[in-house]
């Protein structure tokens, strides 16, 4: 059976693949589809993970009947048992109540100045919490060898500071209110509501001073190096040596840094100027309780879901308590997890395979390169440089995470979400200083998801992706192609997308690229951008993409597909017949085939809330655009004979072609 063969009984014929390839492949099962209660979006991504989340609870439930014997092995097995063990032990959850987090409350409430504050703040993010601002360790965008912290604007639990002001988002602020209004009453607070009001304020007044999303995609604009007393005089009633102490770094952690958005440091200053010491006192306990609300007794838990789960995300049922465990293991364990996971589930054939196929499309960006119209030589040799370094990561990591210091026990959830928490910061912390860690991957084994990392200039797939829809070792090549490849395709254009193209082939920002080929690219990117700020989502009538958002996602897109196509006739060069369209299977052409699973694998349901959340925050446009980015190339209209006046036509001279 193929992959596509899977895909048919939800195809609908009645659309035209000319009008809509999207609703062609996937109008069928759109209609007929429930998504499942305990989720708010349903379709291959989502089905895989369910998949994979099956194989690791098999794993995890034998991992806690193992006893831990067999030395290193053998103990790293039994932190995965006790781990899940605490999460699942509900009698001894409810029995506690919020008692676990009623000694960090206690220190909340005896906060006496700014400077206290930092340092509670430093213990509260060491221990996986979030403060006033937010912060990660990466590679230093212009000097790749070494780590740096950067710090991002924070503060906010509702998803974008829009949020906080548009109109539209006004409903969700009032379940908002309502939603710590429960919280403070469910910690025996003496007056919820009020506490609810002044959380409400405290964010309203920091959102203020973040700058819009799309924004923040500016590589240039967002690097801003500054070392501590820089950042120090940029907001100077927050004691930033106090907080970087109690969060366990030293004199060398913020030594330099890269400051994302300074100008919200200098709000963050204001902000701390105007508020009293007991208004952000009221705002640490609520996020010390939101914190914890997932590992309490159910009345917590549930309050949680119902904001987060059914008011944003529109899911109904809360999603069944080991499924939730299993996901706490991974966040804490993951690696070790996927070290089991890739013996069962990853052959070493799918691994082999997957090494040509990256072969071809590396193959096919090369040519496609050498064939542009649009760029200088000079330029083309520098895009070059840069694709011989990519470094693809298949499957797994080389090397596995040592656990050996994390400790875990039994019968106490909440100090094991804690620590693994508190280790994981410092081994982030452990990073300043030390030499690049090249082999580190960002994503689990078991993740359906795929990365490109500019600063390591590195594509990485791992094993649970490796799967169908988007791939099978015994599926059609165009197949494969169509999902996969054109998944591969997208993350080494993101190489070359608006932001990855200030990227060299070392992990540096450094501008490669001469000023006319810069424009010219920029005018490319623009006419994407304008194309995408037109369209409406089928289910969001009156709403629309945002495209300078989304131009990244986009032109990986486009270059995804318009690469996986042109690699696929590549490996067509050693079949004997050498047919440019690929061999006829129920009468469609390969190149047909690769169209059909490329909007397969973007056989997409969401909940109408998700779908509003996502259009104002995520960087990837609606599946629907996704399959339908077709549209920009010449193959695909005339592998299906397109015309004017087809849904999917656009003139020539309107296609946008980069890569």
């Amino acid at each position: 059976m193929t992959i596509l063969d899977d895909a048919r009984p939800g195809m609908d014929l009645a659309i035209r693949p000319q009008d809509d390839l999207f609703g062609h492949v996937n109008g069928t099962w759109l209609a007929e589809t429930e998504i499942p209660s305990d989720r708010s979006s349903w379709g291959p991504f989502v089905m895989l993970a369910d998949a994979a989340e099956q194989h690791v609870r098999t794993i995890i439930e034998e991992c806690a009947g193992s006893g831990g014997d067999g030395g290193s092995e053998g103990d790293v097995r039994r932190k995965i048992g006790d781990l899940f063990a605490s999460f699942m032990d509900e009698d001894r959850i409810e029995e506690l109540g919020a008692e676990p987090i009623l000694p960090l409350l206690a220190e909340v409430e005896k906060l006496g100045d700014l400077r206290e504050l930092a340092a509670y703040l430093g213990r509260h993010e060491r221990t996986g919490g979030s403060g006033l601002f937010g912060t990660y360790i990466d590679t230093d965008a212009k000097d790749s060898d070494r780590y740096i912290v950067n710090l991002v604007q924070g503060g906010l639990s509702l998803p974008d500071e829009s949020h906080y002001r548009d109109e539209k988002f006004a409903e969700t602020r009032a379940k908002y209110v309502d939603y710590l209004t429960r919280m403070f009453k469910l910690v025996g607070r003496a007056e919820p509501a009020a506490d609810a009001a002044t959380v409400v304020r405290v964010e309203t007044r920091l959102a203020q001073g973040h700058w819009e999303r799309a924004e923040t995609r500016d590589v240039q604009k967002t690097y801003n190096l500054r070392t501590l007393a820089e950042v120090e005089q940029l907001c100077p009633s927050f004691d930033w040596r106090g907080w970087v102490a109690a969060l366990g770094g030293d004199e060398t952690t913020l030594a330099e840094c890269t400051v994302r958005q300074p100008s919200y440091f200098e709000h963050l200053e204001s902000v701390l100027g105007e508020l009293t010491l007991d208004e952000l006192r009221v705002w640490l306990t609520a996020r010390v309780v939101r914190n914890a609300a997932a590992y309490l007794s159910t009345e917590f838990v549930e309050t949680n879901f119902d904001f987060y789960g059914r008011t944003l995300a529109g899911t109904p049922e809360l999603r069944a308590r080991w499924k939730r465990g299993v996901a706490l293991v991974e966040s804490a364990l993951g690696e070790a997890v996927g070290e089991l996971y890739v013996e069962r589930h990853f052959p070493p054939r799918s691994k082999e395979l997957m090494d040509a196929l990256v072969d071809n499309l590396l193959e096919a960006y090369r040519r496609s390169i050498t064939d542009l119209d649009w760029m200088s030589e000079e330029t083309k040799q520098r895009a070059f440089e840069k694709l011989a370094t990519f470094r693809p990561k298949i499957g797994y990591p080389e090397k596995f995470r040592d656990y050996s210091a994390l400790e875990v026990r039994a019968d106490d959830l909440i100090a094991n979400v804690r620590a693994s928490a508190a280790f994981e910061t410092d081994r982030e912390l452990r990073k300043i200083g030390s030499p690049v860690d090249r082999d580190e991957w960002f994503m689990l084994p078991q993740t359906v998801n795929a990365y490109y990392n500019p600063g390591t200039n590195e594509i990485c797939f791992p094993a649970g992706i490796l799967q169908k829809p988007f791939f099978d070792p015994d599926a059609d090549p165009a197949e494969n192609y169509g999902g996969i490849g054109a998944v591969i395709g997208h993350e080494i254009g993101h190489g070359f997308d608006d932001q990855g193209a200030q990227y060299d082939g070392a992990g540096n920002l450094n501008d490669w690229w001469t000023p006319e080929d810069k424009e010219r690219f920029g005018e490319r990117s623009a006419m994407l951008i304008e194309q995408y700020d037109g369209l409406e989502p089928r289910n969001l009538p009156g709403e629309r993409v945002n495209g300078s958002l989304t131009v990244g996602e986009n032109i990986g897109d486009l270059g995804g597909v318009t690469i996986a196509l042109k690699a696929y006739r590549i490996s067509l060069e050693s079949t004997p017949e050498h047919l440019p369209d690929g061999p006829e299977r129920d009468g469609e052409t390969g190149v047909q085939r690769l169209f059909l699973n490329w909007a397969y694998v973007w056989r997409t349901k969401r909940r109408e809330e998700l779908d509003r959340q996502y259009l104002t925050i995520d960087p990837h446009s609606p599946p629907e655009f996704r399959a339908n980015i077709v549209r920009n190339l010449d193959e695909f209209h005339a592998a299906f004979g397109t015309e004017p006046g087809d849904g999917l036509w656009l003139d020539p001279e309107e296609r946008v072609r980069i890569w």
